[in-house]
């Protein structure tokens, strides 16, 4: 299994109980998937401006999701991100292992 980060941003103005739901509905994504879950939460800068307007928003709340799964998994996780409203921009990468 691979090691993959996802970090995507959703409207700045969505309330902590609805991240707390994209959070898991995310997450439950990978897990269906077979794939393990390392970390699911707001990123530690949370609420910044964007670079430029996207949809006539200035801001945006950036959640950033860690696991580990097969290579599967991120292409589904991306196929879901695209069709998905409440998901702004989003990127998908893969981690590799430090080098000693």
């Amino acid at each position: 299994m691979r090691q993959y980060e996802a970090m995507y941003i959703i409207d700045a103005d969505t309330p902590d109980e609805t991240i707390d739901t994209i959070l898991e509905k995310y997450s439950k994504v990978v897990t269906d998937a077979g794939g393990e879950v390392v970390e699911a939460a707001k990123w530690d800068k949370g609420r910044r401006p964007l670079a430029y307007e996207i949809g006539k928003r200035r801001e945006g709340m950036y959640l950033l999701l860690q696991f580990k799964s097969e290579s599967e998994v991120p292409k589904e996780l991306d196929r879901i991100f695209k069709i998905n409203d409440e998901i702004i921009r989003h990127i998908i990468v893969r981690q590799d292992p430090a080098e000693e």
